[in-house]
This record gives C-alpha cells, sequence and structure tokens, in this order.
C-alpha cells in the first residue's frame, strides 16, 4: 500500500477512504463487518462517517468494529457535524453550542476518546466563522479533536478559514471533502489550486458519481427500483440524461483499457492533482471489492487522459453533484 501523507500533518492515509455511511442504513449489518474487514485486510486505515449517517447507527457500528477488533491505534476515524441531530433548533448547524454537544455524542457512540479529523459537514453562512473556528479550536487543545475539516465548501470560505486561523492563531483546517467525480470537475476552477498552494488534503466524495460512474443508470431508462436515485430527489437529479450519455462514452474508454467503468473513475480520481484520498461508499462487499481493485492499476497514460477531458473538460460539469450544497448556483443542463 503507498500511504500519501494527509495534507500538511505528518498522517499517512491509504489512497482510499472507506466512507461508512451505508453502515447501519441501506447495508446489513452483516455485510457492514464484512467490508469493514475487507478494508483491514486491503490496508486501508482511513474510515469516513458523520454523526447525520443512519440516525447515528453508522458512527455506533463503525466504532464497534474498530473496538471488537481492537485497531483503534491503526485507523484514522473522521466524522462530521452540522446537519440536524434532533428536532430543537439548536440541534443543527456550525454553532458553538451545536458543535460542543455533537463532538461529545459523537465521541459517545465511537467509543473513542479522540476524533482525529473532525468536520464541518457543510457551510454555515448565518453566523461568524470565527465562532465555528474558536469551537474547533477548543476541541483539539481539549485531546477530543486531533485535525479539523470542512466539507462541501466554497473555496473562498475554505481561504477565509485558513486567514482567520492564522490571525487568531486558531486549530487550521488541513482537510476539505468535496463532490469531485468525471461528470463534476467544478473544484478544478478554484479549490483544486487553493488545496495545492496551502498543502489541504482533498478527500473527494462521489468518486463514481453515485454508481453513474459504474454503469448503473444507463442513458436512456428509467431510475432503477432499490436504487439510491429512487429513494432520494437530490441523486435522482443527478442522474441526468446528459451524465449518463457521458458515463456511456467512458465505460467505452475503460474497456479499451481493459478496466471496469468503476476502475476507471477511481483510478483517474486517485491520480489528479492535489487528491489525498477519494471516499468509497460501498453497500454490499461486491461492489466493495470492485473499488478494491482499482488500487492495482497504475496511472493512466496521457493520451488516454486527453480522450477523457474530451467526454468532460476540465473544471465543468455534466451532472450536478454540488445540487444539496446550498451555495453553487451553476444549472447543469441536460
Amino acid at each position: 500500500m503507498d500511504y500519501r501523507s494527509f495534507g500538511r500533518t505528518g498522517v499517512k492515509v491509504s489512497p482510499l477512504c472507506l466512507g461508512v455511511m451505508n453502515f447501519g442504513g441501506r447495508g446489513t449489518d452483516e455485510d457492514s463487518e464484512r467490508i469493514f474487514d475487507m478494508a483491514l485486510a486491503a490496508g486501508i486505515n482511513f474510515f469516513d462517517t458523520a454523526d447525520a449517517y443512519s440516525d447515528g447507527a453508522s458512527e455506533r457500528l463503525l466504532g464497534r468494529f474498530v473496538a471488537e477488533r481492537r485497531v483503534r491505534d491503526q485507523v484514522v476515524i473522521a466524522t462530521k457535524a452540522h446537519f440536524p441531530t434532533g428536532p430543537g433548533p439548536n440541534d443543527r448547524g456550525n454553532s458553538r453550542l451545536h458543535l460542543l454537544k455533537a463532538c461529545e455524542a459523537s465521541l459517545r457512540r465511537l467509543g473513542i476518546e479522540t476524533i482525529d479529523l473532525y468536520q464541518i459537514h457543510r457551510a454555515d453562512f448565518t453566523i461568524d466563522q470565527e465562532e465555528t473556528l474558536r469551537a474547533l479550536d477548543d476541541l483539539v487543545r481539549s485531546g477530543k479533536v486531533r485535525y479539523i475539516g470542512t466539507t462541501t465548501h466554497p473555496a473562498w470560505l475554505v481561504m477565509e478559514g485558513l486567514a482567520l486561523s492564522e490571525r487568531r492563531n486558531l486549530a487550521r483546517y488541513v482537510s476539505e471533502q468535496p463532490p469531485y467525480n468525471l461528470l463534476d470537475r467544478r473544484i478544478e476552477n478554484e479549490l483544486v489550486p487553493l488545496a495545492l498552494r496551502y498543502h489541504l488534503a482533498l478527500i473527494p466524495w462521489s468518486p463514481l458519481a453515485g454508481g453513474i460512474l459504474a454503469g448503473r443508470y444507463p442513458p436512456g431508462a428509467g431510475i432503477p427500483a432499490g436504487s439510491r436515485a429512487a429513494a432520494a430527489t437530490f441523486m435522482a437529479d443527478r442522474a441526468n440524461e446528459r451524465g449518463r450519455e457521458a458515463a456511456a462514452s467512458l465505460a467505452a474508454l475503460a474497456r479499451q483499457a481493459g478496466l471496469t467503468p468503476g476502475q476507471l473513475a477511481l483510478v483517474w480520481l486517485m491520480h489528479q492533482p492535489g487528491v489525498t484520498s477519494p471516499i468509497v461508499g460501498p453497500r454490499t462487499p461486491d461492489h466493495f471489492a470492485e473499488n478494491l481493485s482499482a488500487l492495482d492499476r497504475a496511472p493512466l497514460e496521457p493520451d488516454f487522459l486527453a480522450a477523457i477531458d474530451a467526454i468532460c473538460p476540465p473544471g465543468t460539469a455534466l451532472s450536478n453533484f454540488h445540487n444539496n450544497s446550498g451555495w453553487m448556483r451553476m444549472r447543469v443542463e441536460g
């Protein structure tokens, strides 16, 4: 396993991160446990969850698996806070009040003393970011959190946070977790250059575009029963015809290179500038086995990369994976 530096920290993480959003939710507990064991066997040491996933069940299952296998010192655990975890007006957001309570709750569910990476799950434009950073700084200084990061934030807000941390001597963001895949490359315009300049780790979510790039939504077909798009409107919006047609073209390229469509999507993303560790979120062990097979593949050749760029040009989008961010206003047609 070729472990990678996590931004400017001294931490080393695997080139794929296991996202456990399906633990305690769409996946069975038995499949989740098998997926976790497959990750450990493959050398994966980076695991990502959130307090809002399956009403906390994702954190509880991950914590149970880590404890039962006694691998706490071998793994990097990341979780997040922002989305509602209760009915009250203060059971959400990025305020000091919510973040301090949310962190304590996550620690209890995970059964650990310290969260390795604590992330702000979405931007909150209703409060001064300094309040958020001071709360996170207190969590770091108290030993409850080791590093802090953001998720699906605009580049300007991440830069504001870095500047505030330097000016006020507060804990500094070390990572950003954006949507990034072969159908939505908009972060290449501002966020990737920012990450490269300030040594932020980029840990993209939805590298397979919610299964579109794996061929689960063929062009000209309806929404498959039992799919994420059938259960979530935001995913159905992403599975537009334009994106499906591009995915079919990319699948034809993959076959020419002896790759599966999923392997192509992951190999491409793992070797993009600034990317540290794409987050895969398999529901079944078979899905995860397909993900892991990308680890053995060499980077794509320049001519092949150019052919990919001709289908989805750098910095553009054919499908809108920022459609639940709350701040990206661009509309993707098709």
